[in-house]
């Protein structure tokens, strides 16, 4: 006798560890996909564009700063030079590896928060780069080929960039760099951006 058309069902209540022994394996196909989970980019971790040295606690020349802040006051950001009656370009630059649960082709994007302290009479812009390495002294095109994106707002405001995610695979390098950029005319001072958080975000399964 052959029975056929049967769903068999159970709940979470009727499961325990028993059910998932060490010989039970899950491959990552068969599991549901989480889509733009983050995967923070430290603040600490932001480097000197050209020389990989820590980040100055002040913005000087071409580089941004990184602020401790004051503990239980104001958090630890990366902070430009003031651009008020002038300009200022700021690099800062950091290392990422794509994660193991990372599916390939699938979305993986930078998300910035950011907030001007006073914003600027012209524009004020965040701009992104990322170049995946090919683990052998190569290096690809840059993964992101949007414009720069306008942070004049003096509102703490969540900015994503879509990077291009066909050609990367879990365990890939990416090498990335931050361009802050001021212009202003005439704002009497305290024209700086304030960036409060960096991370990844991408679809995984696992």
């Amino acid at each position: 006798m052959r029975l056929t058309g049967i769903t068999l069902t159970t709940t979470a209540a009727e499961l325990d560890e028993s059910d998932f022994r060490s010989t039970t394996a899950f491959p990552r196909a068969k599991m549901a996909q989480e889509n733009a989970v983050p995967f923070p980019l430290d603040l600490r971790d932001w480097l000197v564009h050209d020389s990989g040295a820590l980040l100055p606690a002040t913005a000087a020349t071409d580089d941004l700063g990184y602020t401790v802040g004051t503990f239980a006051t104001a958090p630890p950001k990366l902070l430009s030079s003031d651009g008020a009656t002038g300009s200022v370009t700021q690099y800062a630059r950091q290392s990422f590896t794509v994660p193991p649960e990372y599916q390939t082709g699938q979305t993986i994007q930078l998300v910035a928060n950011v907030a001007m302290t006073t914003i600027s009479d012209s524009t004020a812009t965040l701009d992104v780069q990322a170049f995946a390495h090919d683990k052998e002294g190569g290096i690809g095109t840059d993964l992101y080929a949007g414009a720069a994106l306008s942070v004049n707002s003096a509102t703490a405001t969540d900015y994503t960039f879509a990077l291009t995610g066909s050609g990367l695979s879990a365990g890939d390098i990416l090498d990335i760099r931050l361009t802050a950029a001021i212009t202003d005319a005439a704002t009497g001072s305290g024209v700086t951006m304030n960036i409060y958080n960096t991370e990844i975000q991408c679809d995984i399964r696992g």
